[in-house]
């Protein structure tokens, strides 16, 4: 009898422990469960939180699906109430990471060397834009964000991520930026001698000589180039104009305003229009998709205000179009010429800059030459003056490597 006792006894604390250590390790595995959908939540909650509209340094991020999408067979827009902008949140560390190597000026740093924001130089669609003088005396200029400007928010955060990868001598030179208490500011080198719009159209102001504006295009289609094939991936710039060209202490012109750009994985993109009047390719208009040769187009229009001094916005191409309709290759542009010039220019020069232009400004894509032809077109322009003008072989025009009719835009 004692013995079957003992044994119940025994059989129930068994029983009991067996039954305590199930339970135990059922309450592990509860709690474990619950912290890891804790965590996928957050991750995914951190991850809208981040979403990047370009690449950093080639490497696959996410693509912003709410303003574009690459090729024909993309997936459908995701919703846009569940974005947030990557200064807020977990976002921000993430930004912080990517753009590393960027300086990070406090808001404090940069009200100092503003005067407190009195030092304004100009006001863009972005934001006021303002001098600053850092105590070791170098000058720089700060581009504020105007507030609650959505948009805004977006563009800043492109301009950050694409010029903190991309450096070239005839792009602006991003220095750093500001994110701090609900402020956004870009800092950049001083460009000291303001924009190429600026210069084309203050009458207060001597006109540019010619030779001046055939450098300045020389150095905008070098920016536009390595954008478009030295960068990996490619850039569209998406807002090619005067107003975004801007020329340092020594005249030489770099390429401004990167809030629109997006980067090129394959073939084209498709988007709402954007951009500015009077410089957005036609094609674009129409279909909503641009590639590298809208941004060519853009630069067919900036050259032909190069050459006319005319504004883009109040009938350039009106005027353009009449003139090339007695045109026929580098002859017959002379009627272009900015009338502020006088006549002094070299007019071979000038029509090969305007046959150039108006390769660029084709009405169909396909026959608008790339932009690297462009560059190497318009270099040979300086080999003109005045010793190479025996040497044809220096004026080969960009129908060497393209050939089509060069009426082809009066033709439409």
């Amino acid at each position: 009898m004692g013995g079957h006792v003992d044994l119940s006894v025994g059989v129930i604390i068994g029983i009991s422990i067996g039954v305590g250590i199930g339970v135990l390790l059922a309450a592990c595995l509860v709690a474990c469960a619950r912290a890891h959908k804790k965590r996928i939540s957050r991750e995914t909650s951190d991850s809208r939180g981040m979403v990047l509209p370009i690449r950093v340094n080639g490497v696959d991020s996410s693509v912003m699906l709410s303003d574009s999408i690459n090729g024909p067979n993309a997936p459908a827009h995701p919703k846009e109430s569940s974005k947030r902008p990557l200064w807020l949140g977990g976002g921000e560390n993430h930004f912080h990471s990517v753009s590393s190597g960027i300086t990070k000026f406090s808001y404090k740093e940069l009200q100092k060397a503003t005067s407190n924001f009195t030092a304004i130089l100009g006001q863009g669609a972005f934001g006021p834009v303002y001098k600053a003088i850092q105590p070791s005396g170098v000058v720089l200029a700060v581009k504020a964000l105007a507030v609650n400007s959505k948009q805004g928010e977006k563009e800043f955060e492109t301009e950050v991520m694409l010029l903190g990868r991309l450096h070239h001598r005839n792009l602006v030179n991003l220095r750093g930026y500001c994110a701090e208490r609900g402020h956004r500011m870009l800092v950049y080198d001083f460009m000291r001698n303001g924009s190429l719009a600026d210069l084309l159209y203050a009458q207060q102001k001597e006109p540019l000589e010619w030779e001046l504006r055939v450098r300045i295009a020389q150095d905008i289609s070098r920016g536009i180039e390595y954008l478009h094939d030295g960068a990996i991936p490619p850039v569209i710039h998406r807002d090619i104009k005067s107003a975004n060209i801007l020329l340092d202490e020594s005249m030489t012109a770099r390429v401004a305003d990167f809030g629109l750009s997006k980067e090129v994985s394959v073939g084209y993109l498709v988007s709402g229009v954007k951009g500015t009047y009077g410089y957005v390719d036609p094609e674009y208009i129409a279909t909503n998709t641009y590639t590298e040769k809208s941004d060519v187009y853009s630069f067919g229009i900036l050259l032909f205000e190069l050459i006319t001094g005319r504004n883009a916005q109040q009938g350039l191409m009106d005027y353009v179009h009449l003139a090339s309709m007695d045109a026929e290759g580098k002859d017959g542009w002379d009627a272009l010429l900015d009338p502020r010039l006088d006549g002094k220019c070299n007019q071979e020069e000038l029509g090969a800059m305007a046959s150039i232009a108006n390769r660029c400004v084709r009405k169909i894509p396909a026959k608008r030459p790339r932009i690297r032809d462009v560059a190497q077109s318009l270099s040979r322009i300086n080999r003109r003056r005045p010793a190479s003008k025996t040497n044809k072989q220096d004026l080969a025009p960009i129908s060497d490597v393209d050939e089509v009719d060069d009426s082809d835009y009066s033709k439409g």
